[in-house]
């Protein structure tokens, strides 16, 4: 199972990387692995804006349908349209090609809520 130490992550699985103001999100390779094979993910549209914990939309796998849900609060800015197509990417490749929002104009007091990699590890072991 990866963790990368350059992310942040959440209790709930989720992972963020927040680069000049935007923060990019998906779920956690843990998350993936637990989820099983996705097949279908339903999104947000482009400039919805949320508070962090809001359910942003689902995952479907084969085992589940799971609500997606916003780390922090914000605006999408970007979605990873790429998954309409090929979900199964979330599996493959869930740190990189299997993001699935980028969300901008962020309160700046919300981020000390994450946890670095190692907290993240600890969690789920």
């Amino acid at each position: 199972m990866t963790i990368p130490d350059t992310l942040q992550y959440t209790k709930g699985h989720e992972w963020i990387r927040i680069e000049n103001g935007e923060a990019t999100i998906g779920i956690t390779d843990y998350a993936q692995g637990e989820l099983g094979d996705i097949i279908f993910i339903e999104f947000p549209e482009a400039g919805d804006k949320f508070n962090a914990g809001d359910s942003i939309g689902t995952i479907e796998a084969v085992k589940t349908v799971a609500d997606l849900f916003t780390p922090l609060a914000g605006e999408i800015s970007e979605i990873n349209l790429k998954l309409e197509d090929e979900p199964e990417a979330i599996n493959k490749d869930p740190y990189e090609s299997g993001w699935i929002i980028k969300l901008k104009n962020i309160p700046e007091e919300e981020k000390p809520q994450l946890l670095t990699a190692s907290g993240y590890k600890k969690y789920i072991n």
